[in-house]
This record gives C-alpha cells, structure tokens and sequence, in this order.
C-alpha cells in the first residue's frame, strides 16, 4: 500500500495494484496517467499536465502524433511480425531510408535501446579481431564514468553507478572507464593497440544533461581515427533532433563509425532500435551469429520510417533550438536562488537543485506535479526539463511560470 490522504480512490486503486503485483524496480512520481495528446498528458481523474520527460526523449513527437499513430493502426491491421527467418516487403524498404536518412551502408535492426548498445558492442568486438587484428579475448573497449546505457549485466559492468552495479557481479571484462570530457584521459587510455572502441553519450542525459565541452567530440573522434579505433555513439537519447540537431554529434560534423539509435525511432509506440555502420564494420557478423525474433519486425519497420518522416517534416530540429534557447533564457531569468546550474543544448536541459535537504528535488517535482507539470529528479539533485519537441513559445514560457511557482511554494513553506 502507497499511505496517501491526497489521491482520489480512483489513483489510488492503481498505485495499490502496482504497489502489490508489481516488481518495485521504479520509483516513479504518484501519477497515474491514462491519455496523452502532444505535449500534454492527463491522469485517470481527468487533471492535464504537460510532460516534461518525454518517456526518457522517447515521445520526441508529441504524445499519439496522428501520422505516427495512423501508420500504426494501418500496419497493424495487416502484419506485425515474420521473424527474421521470411523477408518482408518493409524491412529493405527500412533499411534503405534509415541508411540513406542517416549516411550509412548498412543498418541493424533491434528493439530496445540496450539490445542496440549490446549489439554495437559485439559488432566492435567483432571488427577488433578481424579488422584491426587485435589478438584473440584481448579486445578492449574505452567508456566514461557516470555513462548509462541500459542495465544489462554486460552494460553494467562498465558503469559506475552503485545502484546499477551493487550485488550483480561478476561482470564482464574488457572496458576501461576513463573520465567525461577528458581528453588527455582518453588519449592515453588509446596508447593500449588492443583497444577497438569508445563508446560515449554525446551528452550524458541520466547524469544530469552533463554536456561536454565545445570541441571534445570532434577531437575525440580524430583521437580514435588516429588511433584505428571505432567512435561509437549511443544517441538513443541525444538524437533525433533532440538537442537541435538531428543528432547531437552534428553540432561538432562528427560522423561516428557506429551510430546507436533507439527510443523516438517510433514516436513512443513501440520499442525500436538500430545500430547503423558501414559494410567493413557491419558485415563482421555472418548469418546466426547475432539477432534478435522482433528485430526489423514489419510494424517497427512501418512506424519508424514515419516517425523519421515527422521529424523533418515538421522541421523538430529547429523548433528543438529554438525552443531550448528560450527556455534556458526563462529559467535564468527567474534567477531561484535555489537553482545553481542550467545547463542543455535544444530541448534536453536540467537544473541542479540547492538545498540542504536531500529530497529537494523530489519535493520539487511533487509540487510541479501538482501545478501541472510532469518531471522526475535523477541522481539526487538534478531535474531533467525535456518536453516533445513540438512545445511552442507560448507553452514554454507557461511552464517556466509553473516551475516559478513550484520553486516559491517548495521552498518558502
């Protein structure tokens, strides 16, 4: 049981059934929502809140976008799923606009975010021995501390994040944690030949939206090429016109070797993943050596072209720049001095709340909730402030008034 004296029995209902059947895996905010139109949500008692996460970057393009939702209903009513053991009429016709979209030879096709890191990361592995020459078992892949990239028990094994890792091991060898923005760390952990990768997060979002300094990307980049060594993206979170660009790596005309993609590659109504590369990296793994029974699968192939579609065509990127100027601009000038940092590029942004309690944050975002606005803290004292990339000036400046507001109740009580 949840012990509340302020939710409906309607919203507590739900809160007791997930308390009781549920796996407690989450912490989530107590909000049960049922219905959700682009930028806003609405929870079982019919209240309306505007969404501030974006499913994690996931609803990118609004909540139920009709083309997105269209495509859906249309495909599904003819055929889901072969499995990768038949052709199907979309899967080329995916493969072929992702690739060209995006600048590749090839795409690999999976479902959730982590399966397409996972697959980056066999696929690395695979050119280390066969490309680069690395000898065998011997293959070492360089990441940053305070990554996240999902919480299987090989990704977990290179994060440093004591809840992801605690009383999950042994873990997997092979990865070297080097420091964020740091490129004298990364040169010297490069100095190692038996090293195939870097994998990074162009900006660190489950960290707190850490974004790196101006330059680092491009010259880690050349780092690796210099050093024959793949420059591996995940932009699970960071792309798809998130930060203003298409993808966050185009701020600094970095193409990386292996590009990961997840999360609003459906619009938020399915999971859909890829890993995009070239043919000397992606054509490593031979028939039967990695796959996966949903992967490519007719209706993620159908839902994603569209949902790429959406992004262009209602040019997303831009609005993200735009957007995210204007609401860092907002946020300054309300000048909390219960916010220490704003920090983002378009519109993936966070504040770091300061106060001596430790549940700040958390508090924070009850009383935003209760003003009608959906965020989550992550990692104590940072708030992520990511809305669906359609918001307009006049909804952005509406919720600074929100977050104002919040800020005075919270903490002047």
């Amino acid at each position: 049981m949840i012990p509340t004296n302020t939710f409906t029995e309607r919203t507590q209902h739900f809160l007791d059934l997930e308390e009781q059947y549920g796996a407690h895996n989450y912490h989530p905010l107590p909000v049960v929502l049922d219905r959700g139109k682009g930028v806003y949500l609405w929870d079982v008692d019919g209240k309306q809140y505007y969404d501030f996460l974006s499913g994690y970057s996931a609803v990118n393009q609004g909540h139920c976008h009709p083309a997105i939702i269209a495509t859906l209903i249309e495909q599904a009513q003819k055929l889901t799923l072969t499995s990768r053991a038949f052709h199907s009429d979309l899967l080329g016709e995916y493969a072929e606009y992702i690739t060209r979209y995006f600048g590749y030879d090839k795409v690999l096709p999976m479902n959730t975010g982590v399966e397409a890191v996972e697959t980056a990361l066999k696929l690395c592995r695979r050119w280390g021995y066969q490309v680069k020459g690395i000898p065998e078992n011997k293959a070492k892949i360089i990441v940053c501390g305070h990554n996240f990239h999902g919480r299987t028990l090989n990704v977990i094994s290179f994060s440093t994040d004591p809840d992801a890792r605690n009383n999950f091991g042994p873990y997997m060898p092979g990865y070297e944690i080097i420091p964020f923005n740091n490129l004298n760390a990364l040169e010297q952990a490069l100095q190692d030949k038996n090293v195939a990768g870097f994998l990074v997060e162009p900006i660190q979002g489950e960290a707190g939206v850490v974004v790196p300094d101006e330059g680092y990307l491009a010259q880690a980049y050349q780092y690796c090429k210099d050093a024959h060594v793949l420059f591996m993206a995940d932009e699970i979170q960071t792309g798809l016109a998130r930060t203003g660009k298409m993808l966050a790596c185009d701020h600094e005309n970095v193409r990386p070797d292996i590009l990961i993609l997840g999360k609003a590659l459906s619009g938020g109504t399915l999971p859909v993943s890829a890993v995009l590369a070239d043919d000397d990296i992606m054509l490593t793994i031979k028939p039967g050596e990695h796959g996966s029974t949903y992967g490519g699968n007719p209706l993620a192939c159908k839902v994603a072209i569209t949902a790429l579609e959406v992004l262009k065509t209602e040019k997303m990127a831009e609005n993200a720049e735009a957007m995210g100027i204007l609401l860092r601009k907002a946020l300054h000038d309300i000048q909390s001095p219960y916010i220490t940092t704003i920090r983002g590029k378009g519109l993936l942004n966070a504040i770091v709340v300061k106060h001596d309690d430790p549940e700040a944050a958390w508090d924070l975002c009850l009383t935003l909730k209760e003003n009608g606005l959906l965020a989550k803290p992550t990692h104590g004292d940072k708030i992520r402030f990511a809305p669906p990339l359609l918001i307009n000036a006049a909804q952005v400046l509406d919720c600074v008034s929100i977050i104002q507001r919040s800020l005075e109740s919270t903490f002047h009580r």
